[in-house]
């Protein structure tokens, strides 16, 4: 089923998994109205129960090319500046959060604020042949919408100045290769595998899927100590859950465990 969420996205419901894909030509470019569109289809998706898991990916030769450069050009105070940087950064912290896996199927040009969004994703497939990268210096800015935070957690600090300090972009290979993404495919197989892995993730108890992607995204914040705590505590939250019960009994019995997320 195809429904349409505003003027530049899609969503695509196949069972538990929603696609969205976004269409702005030329480039799928980012702009305030975009960003808001995108946040209002991610609120959408926190509250369907019917949604387990989130592919997102786009157009044509384009993921999304980067903040269209009208706009930059618009931004002509430290004020405004900031003000669409902390719209960007509050709109991908909201994917981030999201406590239904969301995996980037990044279908060609991935750069600047393109690279942000598909970093706030907890899953990144990239086709063979996209690019990616944060070209930012290159307009003299830098990045705005999360850029310089997520990438150097990401990639490690070292790797992550180069590419923010030279503006380069790399292949999906050489992507894979730093961890940035973790799996190069072909185009035509890209929507089929993301969507494959969205229907496992989509199969598991969604309260253990829940606190595995809570006890990861609060985690990676903490020392280790307070991180094992998390962990420990969510762990025993799950062993008086209907799921542990079904999932220990379909083991022994060799079966399909059947979930209730309950």
């Amino acid at each position: 089923m195809t429904t349409t969420t505003g003027s530049m996205l899609s969503c695509n419901m196949d069972g538990a998994v929603a696609t969205l894909v976004i269409n702005r030509p030329p480039a799928n470019s980012l702009t305030p109205e975009f960003l808001v569109e995108l946040g209002m289809a991610f609120d959408r998706l926190a509250t369907d129960d019917a949604v387990k898991a989130v592919v997102l990916t786009g157009t044509g030769r384009f993921f999304i090319a980067g903040a269209d450069i009208r706009v930059l050009a618009s931004i002509v105070s430290v004020g405004e500046g900031e003000a669409i940087a902390l719209q960007g950064q509050a709109i991908l912290n909201q994917i981030e959060v999201l406590e239904k896996p969301v995996i980037a199927a990044i279908n060609g040009i991935c750069l600047g604020g393109g690279l942000e969004v598909a970093m706030c994703c907890h899953v990144r497939l990239a086709a063979e042949g996209s690019r990616l990268g944060q070209p930012e210096i290159n307009l003299g800015i830098m990045p705005g919408f999360g850029g310089t935070q997520r990438l150097p957690r990401i990639i490690g600090q070292s790797k992550a100045i180069e590419l923010i300090l030279t503006g380069d972009s790399i292949s999906a290979q050489e992507a894979k290769v730093i961890g940035l993404v973790s799996q190069v495919v072909q185009p035509e197989d890209l929507l089929r595998q993301a969507q494959g892995l969205a229907r496992t993730f989509a199969s598991k108890g969604q309260m253990a899927l829940r606190a595995s992607l809570r006890a990861i995204r609060q985690g990676i914040e903490m020392d280790l100590r307070d991180g094992l705590a998390l962990e420990a505590r969510l762990f025993g939250g799950l062993c008086e859950t209907d799921d542990k019960s079904e999932g220990l009994a379909a083991f022994l019995e060799k079966r399909q465990p059947r979930f209730k997320d309950r």
